[in-house]
């Protein structure tokens, strides 16, 4: 595969999901310390805390996040300069009989409610995370497009995770014969929903690659294709596999952090070794091991950070 180019490492531009833990009370001032020194000296900027879930409707009760206050002034005292953004989600209904309904024009309206509500409390940010979610569904878009209106007003971030690219032109299309749940999107919807947020992340894990050298290629390619129709004013991140698990889908021994980050140094120098506005994201907080931590920062922070 190569050797990536001198200079692509962080751009201290990262972000990193976080559990429900961190606003529902669970999560005390210690813990907010630990956090800090954990983040101390690395790239993360962001933290995309889940305080949902959205309801079906596109609702979401406050009742779900009753500390995200003091979280957000805890990391604001804590970590200046690094933002909290409400990570919310929802499963999409598809056509099924449960799910939150995109098609629906009052669903979408209250999904923007939704995210006044939590700019209101203090967010930093709107992180926006509906699964399955299919190529080119244009309500999708409308609802970027509402949302951006809503974050641009209040000078807040409105960011995404986003599904992985098709490897091969129209294989989404291929792969939804057989499957209710869409694993890809094409580059052009990839690129259209780039140019509607501030934020793009990929999840670019459970990827069911076996090997660590295919994992590492495939996060490259994922990376190029990604950089090719993100505009260069929208934030691209690709995630990481902060977890371990081994099933069909995800093979801890192959999708290690070591191997991502590597995939995302190749693509970034094959493409655009000096983009500024890309990161790395880690998937997630409270499954994270000590290895996981020792590859981000071995791989990507510069040499010499431990």
């Amino acid at each position: 595969m190569g050797d990536p180019a001198d200079g692509t490492y962080t751009r201290d531009r990262d972000a990193m999901w976080l559990g429900h833990a961190w606003v529902d009370g669970r999560k005390k001032d210690a813990d907010v310390t630990a956090l800090a020194r954990r983040l101390k000296d690395t790239g993360i900027r962001d933290l995309y805390v889940h305080s949902g879930p959205l309801e079906h409707d596109g609702t979401l009760p406050k009742s779900a996040y009753p500390r995200a206050r003091w979280f957000i002034d805890a990391v604001h005292r804590e970590l200046p300069g690094v933002r909290v953004q409400a990570f919310l989600g929802d499963v999409l209904a598809n056509g099924g009989p449960d799910g939150l309904e995109l098609g629906r024009a009052g669903t979408r309206a209250e999904v923007v409610r939704s995210a006044r509500q939590v700019l209101d409390t203090g967010y930093d940010g709107v992180h926006l995370d509906l699964e399955p979610l299919h190529s080119g569904d244009r309500d999708y878009l409308s609802l970027l497009d509402d949302l951006r209106a809503v974050t641009r007003d209040r000078d807040a971030q409105l960011s995404v995770a986003a599904h992985q690219i098709d490897p091969l032109p129209h294989l989404h299309s291929v792969a939804g014969l057989f499957a209710d749940h869409p694993k890809w999107w094409s580059q052009k919807f990839f690129g259209q929903v780039a140019r509607r947020v501030d934020q793009i992340a990929v999840m670019s894990y459970d990827t069911a690659r076996p090997l660590e050298s295919t994992y590492g290629g495939y996060v490259a390619q994922q990376t190029s294709l990604a950089l090719e129709v993100t505009p260069p004013t929208t934030h691209l991140l690709m995630g990481l596999p902060f977890y371990y698990e081994s099933n069909p889908s995800h093979w801890g021994h192959a999708e290690t952090v070591a191997a991502a980050v590597r995939g995302a140094r190749l693509g970034l120098s094959r493409t655009d070794p000096d983009r500024e506005l890309f990161g790395v994201a880690p998937y997630i907080d409270f499954a994270a091991t000590e290895t996981n931590w020792k590859e981000y920062r071995e791989g990507w922070l510069r040499p010499g950070a431990s």
